[in-house]
């Protein structure tokens, strides 16, 4: 028998489990206006392999944070 799924944090990096400092979460769980995240003009091309190692459950729910996209970035 399995036990309840695991909450989803949407404030934490999917791959480091750290803080993904989304502006877009910010904006949904305060309320306030936040300015664009860095996410929106970051570069995700060159590792289809990044978002393939999101959890499928947490996929399009949860940031890759910064330091994760750029360690990926070097390794590509």
């Amino acid at each position: 028998m399995s036990g309840p799924a695991p909450t989803l944090d949407a404030s934490r990096c999917p791959l480091c489990r750290e803080s993904n400092r989304c502006a877009m979460e910010v904006e949904r769980e305060t309320g306030r206006k936040q300015p664009p995240c860095w996410c929106m003009g970051a570069d995700f091309s060159f590792g289809p392999e990044l978002l393939a190692a999101v959890p499928e459950e947490k996929r399009g729910r949860a940031c890759i944070c910064a330091r994760c996209a750029a360690m990926a970035a070097v390794q590509a």
